[in-house]
């Protein structure tokens, strides 16, 4: 049911641009900080570069928790409490990483951010639901999916600008400050849109249940699986990116152009995909995209074994960038298969998907971490299993369980 707000909000451009900056934090706060993993290292007395990816990777784990809490309270109190109450979570984490004095209070700041940012991500999409249907609706998205697509290559050099002016500290404080003035900008601009008639009761029977019948139900988790598996497979590149571009192909301050080269692939893509999607459908540019980060996977561990376990720079960025491209065909379409069962529990079972996916993903993430040895062979090795298993898992739950869980 679309709810209509009780009175006039923001213009469209202008709630586009409010939902795009809530919608950014997410993507902010974990690429800001790659440019500074080195100086974090260095002023925690952290030896094993290996858990400074815990950098990375803590942020995605509170949110796997975090989207099965904010998802029923979204429904229960509101989009705007929820956002609301999620940024200033956010805002205790940003402060708890911002002065910490060791590794172990940085993760713990980092969960903590990644709970609270569970609220604007999830809030913020439940905003747009309600108020735009049909076409609108794949308006107004396909506006805030161009933040996504830019934001990944503007936070490392964003990141990189604050450690020349600043320090790493001030990384997390610049987060905070979006965030904070996002919640101020969105409780002065615009109206709550689920009325309160339409609330549901926030129950703990409720989420068990629906998180039940979605592991029950063979393709909702098939595909959950899947794209976690897929992101924990792009989280191992991310959490490592600093290391592959200054460290292994010593490209020094340059390292911000060459990620934003490689995210431009998966940002192309989103494009091209709201285009093929109406003429090929989902589950067949799911293949395709899968079958397309296999082989080419398989190429760059190749080349890689063939010259000391790292391919040569242009060779792994121009395969890199094929790579990702398929990598962004697939984030939307597994999402959307991953939902088409759940009918009515669409809210709550987003939030379950979201939360298995990014166990799976953290998951991923930790264990090719953890294999690092100095050269890119674990994490490709990791992307072709990784994406050679989805395939399999696929062609397994395609034609399972069609029926509707609502």
């Amino acid at each position: 049911m679309i709810n209509a707000p009780v009175k006039r909000g923001p213009d469209l451009p202008e709630f586009v641009a409010l939902i795009a900056l809530i919608t950014s934090l997410v993507a902010l706060s974990i690429d800001a900080v790659l440019p500074a993993l080195p100086d974090i290292a260095r002023d925690l007395s952290v030896s094993d570069y290996r858990q400074t990816q815990w950098v990375i990777t803590s942020l995605v784990l509170g949110m796997s928790g975090g989207q099965l809490f904010f998802g029923p309270l979204s429904d229960a109190f509101g989009r705007k409490f929820t956002i609301s109450f999620g940024v200033l979570l956010f805002s205790v984490g940003s402060l708890l990483s911002m002065f910490a004095q060791s590794m172990t209070i940085l993760i713990v700041g980092r969960i903590l951010q990644g709970i609270g940012v569970s609220g604007p991500r999830i809030g913020s999409m439940a905003l747009i639901r309600d108020q735009y249907v049909g076409d609108q609706m794949a308006r107004v998205m396909s506006f805030v999916m161009t933040v996504f697509i830019v934001v990944p290559m503007l936070a490392p050099v964003i990141g990189q600008w604050i450690l020349y002016a600043f320090n790493w500290r001030m990384i997390f404080g610049f987060v905070m400050s979006l965030a904070i003035f996002s919640v101020v900008w969105l409780n002065i601009r615009q109206p709550e849109t689920l009325a309160k008639s339409s609330r549901r009761p926030f129950t703990m029977s409720s989420i068990l249940h629906t998180a039940v019948q979605v592991v029950k139900h063979p393709r909702v988790l098939g595909f959950a699986v899947t794209s976690g598996f897929i992101f924990g497979s792009l989280l191992s590149y991310v959490s490592s990116a600093q290391t592959i571009f200054q460290d292994i192909y010593q490209v020094g301050s340059a390292f911000p152009y060459y990620f934003a080269a490689l995210a431009f692939g998966i940002g192309l893509a989103s494009l091209a995909n709201s285009k093929l999607v109406v003429h090929f459908g989902a589950l067949r540019l799911t293949i395709v995209g899968l079958i397309g980060v296999s082989i080419l996977s398989l190429i760059l561990l190749f080349m890689a074994i063939l010259n000391e376990g790292s391919p040569i720079l242009p060779v792994f960025m121009v395969f890199g960038f094929i790579l990702f491209f398929f990598v962004g065909i697939l984030f939307g379409n597994l999402n959307a298969l991953a939902m088409v069962p759940l009918g009515r529990m669409a809210g709550i079972g987003a939030a379950v998907i979201g939360s298995i996916s990014n166990i799976v993903a953290v998951l991923v993430a930790a264990m090719v971490g953890w294999l690092f040895n100095g050269t890119l062979v674990p994490m490709i090795s990791g992307w072709c299993l990784c994406s050679t298993v989805s395939l399999l898992i696929v062609h397994y739950v395609k034609n399972k369980g069609d029926a509707s869980l609502a």
